[in-house]
């Protein structure tokens, strides 16, 4: 015990990391999977200390164009404190398949809420992946939804209008091991924002102005 601590001394004196320090040092995160670590962590502390920045309204514009076919427009929200424009305005078109009537002109809207999921979900293990020092190799996800129409289209007050079930599958590669991998994307289904709408609900108020 003695000669380690004569090392110590001796790498005190010279400006060498002891044995404690260097376990005392930690890592300095770095950019993986395409996600800015540093950035990451840094908001993260910047709206721990300041929970006013976490306050966010995203929007979205949508316009009737024909039959059952409709356009979305996303460009503004507001976040972290002002109002920010994406890089570009997004634009999506929603419509149904011949077989429901439709011009097909674009996903039916509830294919575009497995897609709201998978890429909610998807986002979540990037970003958990890189703060966790996990490389990722590959993600892929597949999203089924099961739905009954009879509540649509009227038939049965006892059927719902949404999906019954959602079922998601996901395929994960990277440099760690299974058990930690599937601990990453456990996080992020408690972290999706989709996932607790779907499953919580969300109050939602309809307003018209007709004329």
């Amino acid at each position: 015990m003695a000669d380690y601590g004569r090392r110590d001394e001796k790498s005190k004196i010279e400006g060498e990391p002891t044995e404690m320090s260097k376990t005392m040092i930690k890592k300095t995160p770095e950019p993986r999977n395409g996600v800015d670590t540093p950035a990451l962590l840094g908001t993260i502390d910047a709206v721990g200390a300041h929970p006013e920045l976490a306050k966010f309204q995203f929007r979205a514009t949508n316009r009737w164009q024909k039959g059952t076919h409709s356009r979305t427009s996303i460009q503004s929200f507001h976040g972290a404190g002002g109002e920010h424009q994406h890089e570009k305005e997004f634009v999506y078109d929603g419509d149904h398949p011949a077989v429901l009537v439709g011009r097909d002109q674009g996903p039916t809207p509830v294919e575009f809420l497995l897609h709201a999921l998978a890429s909610c979900l998807t986002a979540g293990i990037g970003n958990i992946a890189a703060a966790r020092g996990v490389t990722l190799y590959e993600v892929e996800s597949t999203v089924e939804g099961d739905i009954d129409l009879q509540g649509i289209l009227g038939l049965s007050d006892e059927v719902r209008n949404g999906y019954q079930s959602i079922r998601v599958n996901f395929k994960i590669k990277g440099d760690a091991p299974a058990e930690k991998l599937e601990q990453i994307v456990e996080q992020s289904r408690k972290r999706s924002a989709v996932f607790d709408a779907l499953t919580n609900g969300t109050p939602i108020t309809i307003t018209v102005n007709a004329g």
